[in-house]
């Protein structure tokens, strides 16, 4: 490994000098991204662009004149040199370092004695992304991956563990680090990130008080969105990878269950071998008792967890039982699903209103729906868990007002690489399913948008028309 001649330090620049020789874009950029350390910013500028001239203005910086003159270095901190003139930026350069002032010559490492790095900031957290130089458009491209992984609040845990290191530091050395271990891992950083002080502030006393060893559990319910990894949040995805035990069913895609963290428990409770669905008293149970013995919980739920996910019985579980919980909004697989088959959910010349339903049969295999509410023009019907009560609900919606022509679609594995839209109409559609014998996770979307599928299809998956059958 290559050796770096660059060695990365933070650099208190609070209420010192710092001079910036220029008056450009660039020169604006390092101004904006030096004030975040409160110095006393300098420029010299034979001319100033707009947003300059208006920092000039407002006094966010010092306007030391047109002509730069080496004894402006004498008593800086820092040196920027962001002229469009190299050859005028290496003499400012050779003035700095002759007054031993460490001076950035933008976009010229060689006459550098300092670089600035790609930062992340989450203050009084910062994270400094470099590569001496080399490339500055991959140092940048780190940064947004960094910023994706890193949540805005992040700044908010370092703030809450300095005002409390006062109180914390009368125990040993080796117990204070295990508090602060145990804090980080357990619920503690996802109540500050939420907002919820007072509830970070109980848990800190719990741990300051409690023996060693004793942790806190909570249960994370999320919902996974409909199979396309990218559809995750950003809190989904944070949950998932700080997870000790994951409860998941059969509509997590596989794609998402592997960005799991690795080490922790997967328990499948979509079906069992005997076929049967796992009791939801059953999962409910599970859910305490893993949380009751200090374990970050996380429930996945493909699509969204209020919508047909039964996430409303799991939390009013926990809530009885004293259970810490969260709830992250998924991607439904109605917007999800249409979405990707080209199909809107409303239109302004189509459908002023969608509808979301279930098409689950009942125990007594009755499927009691509000038909004639349904079998209307000028909506859009989503049946969630519909495939195997396809005749049976486009046979009442023909029988309660729609035309037998009425527009419909199934979506099967939608968003997936493996997704398949049927597209038909009320009459047909059912015989067009059974022939073809989908056996992924499917929706079915009734309403005169489906006509504009065949015009907004743009998700390919797998060929020229990916995956997708269409179908007249």
């Amino acid at each position: 490994m290559t050796d770096s001649p660059w060695f990365p330090i933070s650099l208190r620049l609070s209420g010192a000098r710092v001079l910036i020789v220029g008056g450009g874009e660039v020169a604006a950029r390092k101004l904006r991204l030096l004030e975040r350390a409160s110095p006393r910013l300098e420029l010299v500028a034979r001319e100033l662009n707009a947003e300059l001239a208006a920092l000039r203005d407002q006094g966010r910086f010092h306007y030391l004149g047109v002509e730069f003159d080496p004894a402006q270095v004498s008593g800086c901190r820092l040196v920027i040199a962001a002229t469009d003139d190299a050859a005028f930026n290496r003499q400012v350069a050779a003035a700095a370092d002759g007054q031993g002032v460490p001076v950035n010559v933008v976009d010229d490492p060689a006459p550098s004695s300092f670089i600035t790095p790609a930062i992340v900031d989450r203050a009084p957290i910062s994270v400094a992304i470099a590569t001496g130089g080399a490339a500055p458009v991959l140092a940048r491209r780190l940064r947004e991956r960094i910023e994706t992984l890193l949540p805005a609040g992040y700044g908010r845990i370092a703030q809450f563990m300095e005002q409390r290191r006062p109180r914390v530091k009368a125990l040993p050395l080796p117990q204070r680090r295990n508090l602060w271990e145990r804090f980080l891992d357990g619920a503690g950083p996802e109540r500050l990130l939420s907002g919820q002080l007072d509830a970070a502030e109980a848990l800190f006393s719990e741990l300051l008080t409690a023996a060693p060893g004793v942790a806190t559990g909570e249960v994370y319910l999320v919902g996974a969105g409909p199979g396309d990894p990218d559809l995750l949040t950003f809190r989904a995805l944070r949950l998932m990878q700080q997870a000790d035990v994951v409860l998941h069913d059969r509509l997590v895609a596989p794609a998402i269950l592997d960005l799991v963290r690795r080490d922790a428990e997967r328990i499948f409770v979509g079906k069992r071998r005997n076929q049967h669905t796992v009791p939801q008293d059953e999962i409910n149970a599970e859910l305490v008792r893993l949380a009751r013995q200090g374990k970050r919980v996380l429930r996945l739920k493909g699509g969204d967890p209020f919508i047909f996910g039964r996430g409303g019985e799991e939390i009013a579980e926990l809530a009885a039982h004293g259970v810490p919980f969260q709830v992250v909004p998924g991607v439904t697989a109605a917007a999800g699903c249409a979405a990707y088959a080209g199909i809107p959910l409303t239109h302004r010349d189509y459908s002023q209103a969608c509808i979301f339903v279930t098409g689950h049969a009942r125990a007594d295999g009755e499927l009691r729906l509000h038909w004639d509410q349904l079998a209307r023009p000028g909506q859009t019907v989503v049946f969630y868990m519909g495939v195997t009560t396809l005749p049976r609900i486009c046979a009442e919606l023909i029988a309660h007002g729609l035309p037998a022509d009425w527009p419909a679609a199934l979506v099967e594995d939608g968003t997936q690489p493996s997704q398949r839209v049927l597209t038909g109409t009320l009459a047909d559609l059912p015989a067009k399913v059974a022939a073809l014998a989908p056996s992924g996770a499917s929706l079915l979307i009734v309403g005169e948008v489906v006509r504009l599928r065949e015009r907004l299809d743009w998700f390919r998956a797998g060929g020229p028309r990916g995956g997708a059958e269409n179908l007249p």
